[in-house]
């Protein structure tokens, strides 16, 4: 039982899990663009599969400590949901998303099932490239107005409208929508932990439900409205951001064709 405790919650501090995941708003706005796409795209990731390669040594104590780290994970998962409503940051908005998504891969890891085992896989992966695609805009926004706030941000639409696009490509990959791979991940992990217990089905639903939302939000919130008075012209992009952008976004939504390499690499 100590090596469980020690193995496994250095990678539910890693992922985040809820209850210990307070560091990474804090990491994400204090480091540069460069250090939040690695640890929104790799390092995040690097917990989740780490608990996917020792789950096999811990099934007996894993079965009988996994109604408490689902239940954690989703009932944390709404309530990270519920806070991204009220950010203004842009930054902490996207950290805060990751630790909703994160919950929901964890109750897939923890179900030991193959469903859940394949969903959190695919979700991982999709998420490493949508969230870091959504730091880099976030960034390039940043680099623009020289602010993060959300009140600064507003009807970016008027100022950047083929950044608009990006904007809303990643916005709808993050919030599941087809054909992301988010989608592939999100429905794996719905039937894995809907077969464990159905009881998940109600905080599943507010879990999905509410990803939409603040995904909406974020994206509503900053492409549209009134365009900030107090901001003066800039350049609306450059090639290497558009490059940058297209290859989180193409990946994200092409590797759903080739669904089995994630599907059966158990």
């Amino acid at each position: 039982i100590y090596m469980f405790i020690s193995m496994v919650f250095a990678f539910l501090v890693k992922m985040p899990m809820y209850l210990v995941h307070l560091w990474l708003p804090k990491a994400h706005v204090e480091a540069p663009v460069s250090g939040s796409m690695i640890l929104a795209g790799i390092l995040l990731k690097l917990g989740g599969y780490g608990l996917l390669r020792v789950m096999n040594l811990f099934i007996y104590i894993t079965k009988i400590s996994s109604y408490m780290f689902i239940s954690i994970s989703l009932v944390g998962g709404f309530l990270v949901s519920l806070l991204c409503l009220r950010q203004t940051d842009l930054k902490i908005l996207i950290a805060y998303s990751s630790v909703a998504h994160m919950g929901m891969v964890l109750g897939g890891i923890m179900t030991l099932n193959y469903w859940g085992f394949s969903g959190s896989f695919s979700m991982m992966i999709a998420h490493g490239l949508c969230s870091s695609g959504l730091f880099c805009l976030a960034n390039i926004s940043y680099e623009r107005l020289h602010s993060r706030s959300m009140f600064m941000n507003k009807g970016l639409i008027n100022l950047m409208p083929s950044m608009t696009l990006w904007w809303f490509l990643l916005s709808s990959s993050n919030m599941a929508a087809p054909p992301s791979m988010n989608l592939l991940g999100e429905v794996s992990l719905l039937n894995s932990l809907m077969s464990w217990s159905w009881m998940t089905m109600l905080f599943l639903m507010l879990l999905s439900f509410f990803s939409a939302v603040y995904t909406l939000y974020l994206f509503s919130f900053s492409q549209h409205g009134k365009i900030y008075s107090g901001m003066y012209s800039c350049s609306s992009g450059f090639i290497r951001e558009y490059i940058l952008l297209f290859l989180h976004w193409f990946p994200l939504n092409l590797l759903i064709v080739k669904s089995n390499l994630f599907m059966l690499w158990i």
